[in-house]
């Protein structure tokens, strides 16, 4: 299994991550990646981008060191409403969107709540990618979760740094092996990630790697091996949105 996107991605633009756009596209390019994406914090994170900072995307180039770069935001989830830190009107423009919970923007409350915040999240059209649904301070009905809606479902993201013993959200694989299970049982598509705040860490998958080979999940369903698998997810869902769908 050969993975060539790396979706979670932030630049100083985020206020606490440490390199730039270029910078990223570089390593990227140096460990064989064909797309990466800029997902910088909302506005509602302390020290996050400006609403400028989104709305200005269009002027970056579509390809740097021969890398594609999609435009893109980790949006911030709000409440257990699923309410968003940026407006549906800019989201609709960008190649796709994470949304996720961050202590520092909604606080943890309980099981219940956090799982009707992301389920709400979820059900919105510009939301393609859940964030690090695995945070030991954010519980939630994993089987819930999954099964909240019926295709096309919203990408769950396996996070390589939240597999790291270092961060601030690691609490072990148990959980989201669990989640891999209720992926494939379930057909929902999920993504690896390397949430990087600095560039040499573009393209570090390999903890998440190992996670979704131990899984037995199929390939087709891990969508940053094949960049149609991606863009076909990410259009099923917005094309079902407009039907009233989903």
């Amino acid at each position: 299994m050969q993975f060539f996107l790396d979706m979670h991605c932030h630049t100083v633009a985020s206020g606490h991550a440490y390199s730039t756009i270029a910078e990223n596209a570089a390593h990227a390019k140096a460990v064989n990646l064909t797309h990466i994406a800029i997902t910088d914090h909302g506005p509602a994170m302390p020290g996050g981008a400006h609403l400028y900072a989104f709305s200005n995307q269009l002027c970056l180039p579509e390809y740097m060191y021969g890398v594609r770069v999609l435009k893109s935001a980790e949006v911030n989830i709000l409440n257990h409403n699923g309410k968003l830190d940026l407006p549906t009107s800019l989201l609709q423009r960008m190649d796709f969107t994470i949304a996720s919970l961050h202590r520092g923007v909604c606080p943890p409350t309980s099981k219940e709540e956090h799982t009707k915040a992301i389920i709400s999240a979820m059900e919105k059209a510009t939301v393609s990618i859940l964030g690090h649904p695995f945070d030991f301070h954010f519980y939630i009905d994993i089987p819930a979760g999954v099964a909240a809606a019926p295709p096309p479902h919203t990408i769950i993201e396996i996070n390589n740094q939240s597999l790291n013993p270092q961060s601030v959200r690691y609490n072990g694989d148990s959980q989201q092996l669990q989640l891999l299970a209720l992926c494939k049982e379930y057909n929902v598509p999920v993504i690896a990630s390397s949430d990087a705040h600095f560039c040499t860490l573009v393209g570090q998958l390999d903890k998440a790697k190992a996670l979704i080979q131990s899984s037995g999940i199929p390939e087709s369903l891990v969508l940053n091996t094949n960049q149609d698998l991606f863009f076909a997810a990410v259009k099923r869902k917005r094309d079902a949105a407009a039907k009233g769908i989903h």
